[in-house]
């Protein structure tokens, strides 16, 4: 049995969004008692993460240490077709996650305790963005 849905998640901005209700819904809507979600963000300057849930520091860390290792306005970056931020965010999505691929059990995802599935924009402006989850059991 497989189910697909799409997901449209506004952003605010740069910055992680806590989205493991959604997918899990989606899983739930599905039926399917065990099998694979996989998750797959429509964009190039936007990922996915499973990231600690508990402490937002950790990604608050994790966004100074992209920050510091692929800065905006890098001249080491000629396209900036949409500004200073448009080629960083296209590094900083293919050195995290387009698309991820999460265990279902018992018709709700199988995370750890401290994992949560979060949407990254890479952007500085807000934007909307899709998120294809497709359920396999």
């Amino acid at each position: 049995m497989i189910h697909q849905q799409t997901l449209e998640i506004q952003t605010h901005g740069r910055g992680t969004i806590n989205i493991t209700r959604d997918i899990d819904s989606a899983v739930n809507e599905s039926g399917i008692q065990t099998g694979l979600c996989h998750v797959f963000v429509r964009h190039t300057s936007a990922s996915l993460i499973v990231c600690e849930n508990a402490d937002p520091q950790v990604r608050k860390d994790l966004e100074n240490f992209l920050a510091d290792s692929v800065p905006d306005g890098s001249p080491l970056f000629r396209h900036t077709a949409e500004g200073v931020d448009d080629m960083p965010a296209h590094v900083r999505s293919i050195l995290t996650n387009m698309d991820l691929c999460l265990p279902v059990s018992q018709g709700q995802l199988n995370l750890g305790i401290w994992q949560g599935v979060y949407l990254y924009e890479h952007r500085v402006r807000p934007h909307r963005r899709q998120i294809i989850v497709t359920i396999n059991g």
